[in-house]
This record gives C-alpha cells, structure tokens and sequence, in this order.
C-alpha cells in the first residue's frame, strides 16, 4: 500500500535509540525529511549519520523552551513540518505505593509535559500544513497492569486523556492526532531486555500466560502503526487510542 507520505517533513522526539529511532527510519525509508530528536549530542549524532536522511536537534522536550527550540530548529531545516511523533517516555519509576511528589514531578516530566510541551509549540505549523500528530503511549494508561509503577501509568492515562480532549479544537484547526498504546516491546536497554536477560524463564512464562500472541513487541511493528496513523490513509481518524499489545489488556 502507497502510504502517500514521500515529501513529508516529519519531527520526532526521543528517537535516538528503541522505538522513535525505528520510527523515524521508518519514516525516511517512506521518503519522508526527518528530524530526529534526543538528549546524548553522542546518541544523536550516530542516529543521524546512520539515517542519511535526517537532521539531529539536541533539545529536552520536557523542558518548554527546549521543545520550543526543537520544534522551530526542525521547521528551520525542513522547511515546514507535516508530521510530530511524541515519543519521549520512560516506565522506570518506584513501586506501587512508593511514589512521593519528586517522582510524581518526574515521571510527569518525562510522559507528559515532553507531549504537551511539543504539541503547544508545533500547533501553529502544522495548522499551515493540515498536519499529525502521533503520540506513543502504553496500555499501562488503559487499565491496571500488575506491577507498573503508577507514576507512569496515570501520566499515561493523561496522554490519553490529552488525545481525546485536543481531537476537536485540532480538528478546527485541521490537525489529526491520534495515540499508540504499546504492550511489551523490546529493543536495546529496554526493561524488557533487561528482564529477559535476568529473568528468562520467569519473563516467557508472563509472556505466555499474559499475553495472547505470546511474545514481545518489535520497535518496527510500532512503526509500522504510526506510519499509517501519519498518513492520508488515516485522515478519518482522529482522537483515537490505538492499541498494539499483542492481545495483553483486557479492556478496550
């Protein structure tokens, strides 16, 4: 299928590494023009050179006048900007029960305000371009999965709640924003890469009793997701949350 996307000027944010790196590799193999985004200048930079076809933008989004500058360096080098991937998230958090209100700040910093703060500074551009917006996300913001910390899980429910709530006043604007709910995927230094090299048996058994397709998630098969939501094949949906699990959660 022509997913219609080759010219499109994309920014994606966390995607030096794991699930936005495929993306955005994704993205250029469409012949899309990518910005890539990340912390570590080292990170980025190795990104960006074994993509060809992107430009690396130094900038924490959790940080609103980082993510302003992120959001402007990459309309600066693309020429405009069609797509955004929020993609800036991390599930490392204390158990349930332990939280206190640094790590509230935290987790809310990086699941949260890192969308938020992207999403605020790029509106103005894709209004001009009839733009996307795809957030990644977690069904750990669906429903309680046992053991995730709920740090992450309400700052992901948030995100949900932001999809929904900005559907129709992006809508006026022409912009479509929609949500990926991940399950378990793996990719290098993830959590699950880490469990299934401590706790092999244990994960597999999880894997098999938790999950209906009985295993883990690639970065791609996200990606793979996302290009369609980014795209004009997509351009009735819009507010969505769109579930990738492998037929983990029990709601929908």
């Amino acid at each position: 299928m022509d997913l219609r996307l080759k010219g499109k000027r994309a920014l994606i944010s966390g995607s030096s590494r794991g699930i936005g790196y495929a993306v955005a590799r994704a993205l250029v193999e469409e012949g899309c023009r990518v910005a890539i985004n990340g912390r570590s200048p080292k990170q980025l930079a190795a990104a960006a050179k074994a993509l060809k076809a992107s430009v690396g933008i130094r900038g924490d989004v959790s940080r609103p006048r980082e993510a302003s500058m992120v959001v402007r360096k990459a309309v600066a080098a693309l020429g405009g900007l069609d797509i955004l991937v929020c993609n800036v998230g991390s599930g490392r958090s204390v158990p349930p029960g332990k939280e206190d209100a640094g790590e509230w700040q935290r987790v809310f910093e990086i699941n949260l305000w890192s969308a938020t703060n992207l999403v605020e500074a790029a509106q103005k551009y894709l209004a001009l371009t009839k733009g996307v917006v795809v957030c990644i996300s977690s069904i750990c913001g669906l429903e309680v999965v046992p053991g995730a910390p709920v740090t992450y899980s309400a700052a992901k429910a948030a995100i949900h709640a932001m999809i929904r709530g900005l559907a129709r006043p992006l809508g006026k604007m022409g912009i479509r924003i929609n949500g990926v709910a991940a399950g378990n995927i793996i990719h290098e230094n993830s959590i699950w890469a880490r469990k299934l090299k401590q706790q092999p048996l244990k994960t597999k058994k999880l894997l098999r009793e938790e999950v209906a397709l009985q295993r883990l998630g690639q970065p791609k098969e996200v990606a793979d997701l996302v290009l369609f939501l980014a795209s004009p094949r997509a351009a009735f949906a819009t507010g969505a949350v769109w579930m990738l699990d492998g037929g983990q959660a029990r709601t929908g």
